[in-house]
This record gives structure tokens, C-alpha cells and sequence, in this order.
């Protein structure tokens, strides 16, 4: 478990970014869709549990971030967090060349991080690791230091105490579900929209 019971969780506010965007729309990354319909429904039904501390009507799929690129740009890079095309070119050939074969992952927990509710996913086979390996030959990650998988149930609309939101969490039981991997996706979000859709814009199909 992640979060620590004598804290307050951290509020997301509903507005848009502009320190963090400076203007720029497409927020790029790679990730693994969530498509089974089973699992979707069960995702579901867990998130309901919590809506009165969530941020609502999140449109966000569900989803399994692999890597945080930046903001995608045709041009030369303006800022840090700039991920230009020909950088994911370079990421898709070096992830190809590990041959991948279709995979599985694993809902271990439901577990906080101090912004979010999520679901622990667990990476048996180590698969995870190897493809974030190949993606940090391009490109600097955007994103925490230490990579945890997870699916993102939602954001906390209140600073809630982390002892009652723990307490919720320890109330519920989980279902142990597989998640089979067959592709990757490298896609956007558009930066100005909190929790709005992912576009997908480039596919590797596995095996």
C-alpha cells in the first residue's frame, strides 16, 4: 500500500494548465488499452464505490500508462517535455527488435497514490521493464522516478484524510483478473482537457 494513513490526500483542482501547457495540446504517451469488457465492467463497479471522492465524469479510458513522452511536436524541441516524431520512430524500431510475443498482466490491489485512486498491476514475465528499457535509449521520461503499474480509477476531487480512504479501500474485495496484452499504443491527450479522451496514434500489434 502506497499511501500512508496521517496524511491528507492532494485535491485536484478542475481547471485548465497553462504553466504546465505554455499553450501546447497534445500530451503523448505510450500505454496498454484496457479493451476487455469484462474487465471494464468490473473497473466500473469499483470506481462507483468511490465517486463521492472523485473528480466526476472523467472520459479517460482505462488504461495502463508504459511511458510518459511529453508534448508531441513536428519541430525542433522548445522545451524539456517536447517529444518530437522522429524520437517515437526510434522507440518503435528498438521496441520491434525485442520481438515481443503477446503477454499477460495482473490486477494485484487496489491501492493510492496520494492525487489518485488505481489498481496495482502486476508484471510477472518483467515485460514492462524491458520496453520502458528500449523507450529510455530515446527519450528522458516525463514522469515520476519510480515507474509503478497501474489502471487509474480516478482523481481525488477533496483533500480527503488518507485513514478514511484507506479504510474504504481495505473494505473492498477484489477480484483477481488477467489482462492480455496484444498490442502497444502510443497515443495523446489534449493537454487543456482534464481527464479527456486518449488518442491513439501509432500501433505495435505483438507477436
Amino acid at each position: 500500500m502506497l499511501l500512508q494513513a496521517a496524511t491528507e490526500l492532494i485535491a485536484t483542482e478542475v481547471r485548465d494548465y497553462p504553466e504546465w501547457h505554455f499553450g501546447r495540446s497534445n500530451y503523448a504517451l505510450w500505454y496498454i488499452d484496457v479493451d476487455q469488457p469484462e474487465l471494464i465492467e468490473y473497473l466500473d463497479e469499483i470506481r462507483a464505490q468511490f465517486a463521492d471522492l472523485l473528480v466526476p465524469n472523467p472520459q479517460r479510458q482505462f488504461h495502463i500508462t508504459i511511458f510518459v513522452c511529453g508534448f508531441l511536436t513536428s519541430s525542433e524541441k522548445q522545451y524539456d517535455d517536447d517529444f518530437q516524431i522522429q524520437q517515437l520512430q526510434q522507440q518503435i524500431k528498438l521496441v520491434e527488435a525485442l520481438q515481443l510475443k503477446p503477454f499477460e498482466l495482473e490486477i494485484t490491489q487496489i491501492d493510492s497514490f496520494s492525487s489518485a485512486l488505481f489498481l496495482q498491476i502486476k508484471d510477472q514475465q518483467g515485460v514492462l521493464t524491458q520496453i520502458r528499457q528500449q523507450f529510455a535509449r530515446v527519450s528522458e521520461e516525463i514522469a515520476a522516478l519510480e515507474y509503478c503499474p497501474h489502471i487509474t480509477l480516478g482523481l481525488y476531487g477533496e483533500a480527503w484524510p488518507s485513514a478514511m480512504v484507506l479504510q474504504r479501500i481495505q473494505q473492498q474485495s477484489l477480484k483477481t483478473m488477467k489482462i492480455q496484452v496484444k498490442k502497444l499504443t502510443f497515443g495523446y491527450y489534449k493537454a487543456q482537457i482534464l481527464q479527456g479522451l486518449l488518442y491513439p496514434y501509432r500501433q505495435i500489434k505483438l507477436g
